[in-house]
């Protein structure tokens, strides 16, 4: 700030309304918003006859000026973080409009940057934070490098909306299915320069168990098993599960130490992932759920066949058998559905089922689910 400018307000001191006028003024021309922000609140607690030696603390407000208080704070925060947006500064902009919770404009910022142009920061405030999280993982793919991006979804997982874990499952799908293609095609012209060039991935292990023999593999292993497990969050209309079904076909053909068992049902890794994949695709699915089915066992509280049942009955939600879904859940996971993230009773009530859950609640000794499932409008007549 220049000499200039101090005398400037000295000389508007016995007209304080234009001295805070000028001081705003100088500070958005010369582009000092942190200042612009406490100068915005300065002239408000001047107006209204606060102390002015804190102009952003809320202590010293009274409570009759508390809410008034409040909405200057908010309009000042989110005057001055759209100045930082438009100067391209999303990290400044994101201190002032998170507090505000105006995180749309901070999302759009970012989704108009190139991946490769971010920084540490930004990347935590796209993912981490979770104002942009499928475009903060396009940038740690282009600034960290797949190893990093894959450990940091997996560790992220659980705070990502369902939409948000698809959308980045997807993102990892198609770079893992990107590089393995290329690795594996790179070997099979190596060994047949002829090759057909722009093959799948299926097709070019197809009837070629060279490519696997000693042990041989084409990319990160790890990095493949993860990628896998993700792209259970995949839909049958995403193109990207085609890739996920080729990618644990590929799996399915490595050496035995590298076939990392998963969680039941999913302790042969990749054969029950081909079968999982193949039930979203339409794709010999009764086969494939005759393999989730048959690995259910008849004690109902056993944690395995709970596990078991928990991915048969999301898988059959999923593909419009909503009846045996209903049927299994009661059966396996009536004591623990919420645990699993289903609710009973909204099953029911979707089936028009309500007989079943008045059974469940009564062994349960749920007065008010019992209470629910008796109101509930009964099963229409098909």
């Amino acid at each position: 700030m220049s000499e200039q400018t101090f005398d400037e307000l000295d000389q508007k001191k016995a007209q304080p309304g234009a001295l805070l006028d000028h001081l705003i003024g100088t500070l958005r021309e010369e582009k000092k918003y942190h200042d612009l922000f406490d100068a915005f609140l300065l002239k408000y607690r001047h107006e209204h006859n606060l102390p002015l030696a804190r102009p952003t603390s809320f202590t010293d407000v009274p409570p009759e000026r508390a809410t008034e208080f409040e909405e200057a704070y908010v309009k000042a925060a989110k005057e001055v973080g759209g100045y930082f947006l438009g100067d391209g500064d999303i990290a400044k902009a994101w201190m002032y409009l998170k507090p505000v919770k105006e995180s749309q404009k901070v999302a759009e910022a970012i989704e108009a940057l190139h991946p490769s142009r971010a920084d540490d920061e930004l990347v935590d405030i796209a993912f981490f934070q979770g104002v942009a999280p499928v475009r903060g993982l396009r940038m740690m793919l282009a600034t960290h490098g797949t190893c990093s991006t894959i450990t940091s979804f997996d560790q992220n997982f659980g705070n990502l909306a369902p939409e948000q874990r698809k959308k980045c499952a997807a993102v990892l799908v198609s770079e893992l299915y990107r590089q393995l293609r290329d690795s594996v095609q790179h070997e099979v012209q190596r060994r047949q320069p002829m090759a057909t060039p722009g093959q799948t991935l299926k097709e070019l292990i197809a009837g070629k168990d060279e490519l696997f023999a000693d042990g041989n593999y084409h990319i990160d292993v790890s990095h493949l098993n993860a990628v896998v497990r993700f792209a259970r969050t995949l839909e049958p209309a995403d193109p990207e599960l085609k890739q996920a079904l080729q990618l644990a076909q590929y799996g399915s053909k490595l050496a035995e130490q590298y076939r990392y068992a998963g969680s039941p049902p999913f302790e042969d890794f990749y054969a029950a992932h081909v079968e999982y994949f193949q039930v979203l695709l339409n794709t010999n699915r009764e086969e494939g759920l005759a393999y989730f089915r048959d690995k259910l066992g008849p004690d109902v509280d056993d944690q395995q066949n709970q596990l078991t049942a928990y991915v048969l009955v999301d898988l059959l939600q999923r593909i419009g058998k909503p009846a045996e879904a209903l049927e299994i859940a009661c059966k396996y996971l009536s004591k623990n559905a919420e645990d699993f993230g289903f609710s009973l009773a909204e099953m029911c009530a979707t089936a028009g089922r309500s007989d079943l859950y008045q059974k469940i609640a009564k062994e349960q000794g749920d007065l008010i689910g019992y209470a629910s499932a008796l109101l509930a409008p009964p099963k229409a007549a098909s």
